[in-house]
């Protein structure tokens, strides 16, 4: 490029840059028009392991468990269903009188609740899901009311059968030495739906959430949600940052006005710093436009990518700002722009590279959240390189050729640079410009500049603040380790809605009151068993065993168990398979709810079965999940256990590791492009030290903040591989391209070249994402706090920590 411009081809290049800066962004472009067609949201789909294992264990049980329509039973869901809660608490007890009337007349409201579709209506009993004809009661409600002195707790026994009560009490206080219920502050209702018609049950889950938003009274406060409120409170939450785009660009544009600007109305860069807005802007629409036009997901994540894509296109502009005004005033404008192009090409080449690898190893992540966003990102990130080197090249030739003329850089008019020395710098400002040294023939350094070669350099470069910038940077390094060791993993299902989401409070009182009892997990027996056979039984009574000898089982539901106890009962002989078959058959039409957890052949053979346990909230429930999972594969049969919520729960299985991986091969990219590119091996160790460095202080840093370990802070993470290269790239390149003999001078000029033109582009990103900082959404802030550590820690790192590590080892100049 640099060539080509040395050559005088500045005509043909204007061609180049206006064909590639006009028709594509115009024909990208129209990739928006698909962008409502592309959204995908699906959380299971974006937010968990493409191929989880849990994903596996589901599709095997409902294929050798189907469901029956006709005889629902939560607890043999193989999805979380169709259904509709609320949880009413009370400041007291709420088995008060008053306090169950307003609950059962509540219930009774939601189950008369007329939802009308297409001309006609409906109610709970037309689309609930059913028993034998039945809608699915709440039994909680039949019983307190009706026997209230007499409840016991966790399970309630009858002469109707056992109802387990810890899934609709909660909070309970039991009288001293008994398991009688004496209170309870949360009684939690269900309203499970059918699930072949999704237009009519979405529809009285609406009309369920709008009757119930005002349900709460002055004895008690009702907090709801439905199996669908998860999935619509998060696709609202795209629109909590829309808003923040136009302030964003707006803040951009006044900030490079700001820093460009200069008293000299020729060499001001006003319009190259509005061009380099506008760049980024190109860049966005390019990148979205050509892969929303090549049919690829848009997820709610990437709509971060803009924020981001504008920090990094005004890192490059002030870059080649920078350059720009260390070129000759009176050398041609190719000339200029060649100069410019060799001092940051392979600057900014470096950077987009490092950027563009890291996120294209991102794109490797199980999550297809974080493969979207770095689809995303990565295809803008080089467009914005493209529009950097083409159309803000062109915006400054056009600069340059209206400089060369000392034409006004608002009215284009020809300005007089006699007596310039004699005005004040508001006449400058309306009539006069065009000053350059009278020696350099270069344009007046700014303040900024002077700061860094003449106080900041020589400041840093002192023995005395090189034994200070070590002791900071060992206390940086030992507050990052212990954030490390501290760092949590896992997504919190409320950090996928706005704060002010109605789920919030639900999921809070869920946790309160009924936090002690987890998962009623399936476990299914995978291969054929001789059930009547001896020895085949205590194998599999074994297996029962090891897990109710586990602390956080409190109770197995069996068919086998309950068969083996009907036939002790009614003394039948079940030692044949000609027999077991046939008591198995009376004992399944008494028991029909049974008959879904046997699996027959063809010819009547039990091919597959299964159980459930009941665990407890004794430790996470991740935990619970790996535990379980060892204990099937410790058992002599072939064992599976699945909840649907280990679908979710599958992203701690693989969430650390992936990210490790993907950070370590981002990182060995990053030093293979900086190998290739910057002419010293130490210094390119230097820049890949630094990316390690970086990103050890934003995993400790962030963990300190309270973000978890999961595949939205996985995004950033390996984002930032690549992201913290960027301003020590910058400095090492300088460093060593630096024409001085000794170390420090290296170190001054490396800082007086690109030290202001780094904190522009530090600042730049931070105010391009600072905004995010007041989304009520989880996923924006933590993209917020991890831009924002990785910028302050690279920006650190460029300006502070690398010179000095240069200087102190000194033989990096000599690698030239």
């Amino acid at each position: 490029m640099a060539t080509v411009l040395k050559q005088n081809k500045y005509s043909r290049w204007r061609r180049i840059t206006a064909h590639l800066s006009g028709s594509p962004d115009r024909s990208l472009g129209f990739g928006f028009c698909f962008l409502q067609d592309r959204i995908a949201n699906d959380i299971e789909e974006q937010f968990t392991p493409v191929d989880g294992q849990a994903k596996e264990e589901r599709r095997y049980i409902q294929e050798t468990f189907p469901g029956n329509e006709s005889m629902f039973s939560r607890l043999r869901l193989s999805s979380g269903g169709n259904y509709a809660t609320l949880i009413a608490t009370s400041e007291g007890d709420v088995l008060t009188t008053r306090v169950l009337q307003d609950i059962v007349e509540l219930d009774s409201e939601v189950r008369r609740m007329v939802v009308h579709h297409d001309n006609r209506s409906f109610e709970y009993q037309d689309v609930c899901a059913g028993v034998m004809g039945s809608c699915t009661p709440n039994h909680i409600l039949d019983l307190v009311v009706g026997d209230r002195a007499n409840l016991t707790f966790p399970w309630f026994h009858s002469e109707n059968g056992s109802v387990p009560l810890h899934g609709g009490l909660g909070g309970v206080k039991l009288w001293a030495n008994s398991s009688v219920v004496q209170s309870c502050r949360a009684i939690r209702l269900f309203y499970y739906l059918r699930q072949d018609d999704r237009t009519k049950t979405d529809l009285w889950l609406q009309s369920f959430l709008r009757l119930v938003s005002n349900a709460s009274s002055a004895s008690i406060r009702v907090s709801y949600s439905t199996s669908r409120s998860l999935q619509w409170e998060f696709q609202k939450t795209p629109g909590s940052v829309l808003c923040l785009f136009s302030a964003a660009y707006a803040i951009a544009i006044t900030f490079s006005i700001v820093t460009c600007w200069r008293w000299d109305s020729v060499r001001t860069k006003v319009w190259v710093a509005l061009g380099g807005v506008f760049s980024t802007a190109l860049a966005v629409l390019s990148g979205f436009g050509a892969l929303l036009l090549l049919g690829r997901p848009f997820v709610m994540t990437a709509a971060s990518c803009p924020f981001l894509i504008l920090g990094v296109g005004l890192d490059d502009m002030f870059i080649l700002i920078s350059c720009w005004r260390r070129t000759r005033v009176l050398d041609s404008v190719p000339r200029r722009l060649a100069d410019t192009y060799g001092e940051a090409g392979v600057s900014i080449s470096i950077t987009t590279l490092t950027n563009a690898l890291a996120l294209l190893v991102g794109y490797s992540s199980p999550f297809g959240s974080v493969r979207s966003f770095c689809l995303y990102a990565g295809v803008s990130v080089c467009f914005c390189y493209l529009y950097c080197v083409t159309f803000l090249g062109a915006c400054m030739a056009l600069n340059g050729r209206r400089e060369a003329q000392d034409q006004h850089w608002f009215t284009c008019r020809k300005v007089p640079e006699d007596s310039a020395a004699e005005r004040t710098n508001i006449s400058r400002i309306g009539c006069l410009g065009g000053r350059r040294g009278d020696i350099t023939e270069m344009e007046e350094t700014e303040a900024m500049t002077d700061i860094f070669e003449k106080f900041y350099g020589p400041f840093l470069t002192h023995k005395s603040v090189k034994a200070c910038v070590l002791l900071v940077y060992a206390g940086y390094l030992a507050a990052s380790i212990y954030g490390c060791l501290i760092l949590k993993e896992g997504l919190e299902i409320k950090n996928l809605v706005l704060d002010d989401s109605y789920i919030i409070p639900y999921l809070e009182d869920q946790r309160q009151h009924f936090g002690e009892y987890g998962f009623n997990v399936m476990v299914a027996v995978k291969q054929p068993l001789l059930y009547w056979d001896q020895s085949e039984q205590e194998r599999l009574h074994s297996c029962v065993s090891r897990f109710e000898g586990l602390t956080f089982v409190s109770g197995t539901l069996s068919w086998f168990l309950s068969f083996q106890r009907y036939s002790n009962t009614n003394r039948l002989d079940v030692t044949s398979a000609g027999a077991f078959r046939t008591h198995l058959t009376h004992f399944l039409e008494a028991n029909p709810v049974f008959k879904q957890d046997i699996s027959f052949s063809a010819g009547g053979q039990i091919q597959a079965s299964r159980f459930f346990i009941q665990t407890l909230q004794k430790i996470p429930k991740e935990e619970v999940m790996v535990t379980l999972r060892q204990t099937a594969e410790e058992c002599p049969l072939q064992l599976l256990v699945f909840h649907p919520a280990f679908v979710y729960l599958d992203q701690y299985t693989v969430v650390t590791a992936k990210t490790v991986q993907a950070v370590l091969v981002a990182a060995v990219a990053v030093l293979l492009v900086s190998l290739a590119l910057i002419p010293s091996p130490l210094c390119s160790a230097w820049v890949a030290f630094a990316v390690c460095s970086v990103m050890v202080g934003v995993a400790g840093f962030v963990a300190l903040w309270g973000v978890n370990l999961d595949s939205v802070s996985m995004i950033n993470l390996v984002m930032c591989t690549g992201f913290s290269v960027d301003f020590s790239a910058h400095v090492s390149y300088a460093f060593v391209s630096s024409s001085k003999t000794d170390i420090d001078g290296k170190a001054v000029e490396a800082l007086a070249r690109l030290g202001y033109p780094v904190l522009q582009g530090a600042l730049s990103t931070i105010l391009g994402v600072v905004l995010l900082s007041l989304s009520g959404s989880y996923i924006f802030r933590t993209f917020f706090k991890i831009i924002f550590l990785v910028i302050t820690f690279g920006l650190i790192h460029s300006l502070v920590f690398i010179p000095v590590f240069l200087t102190l080892l000194g033989a990096c100049w000599r690698f030239r």
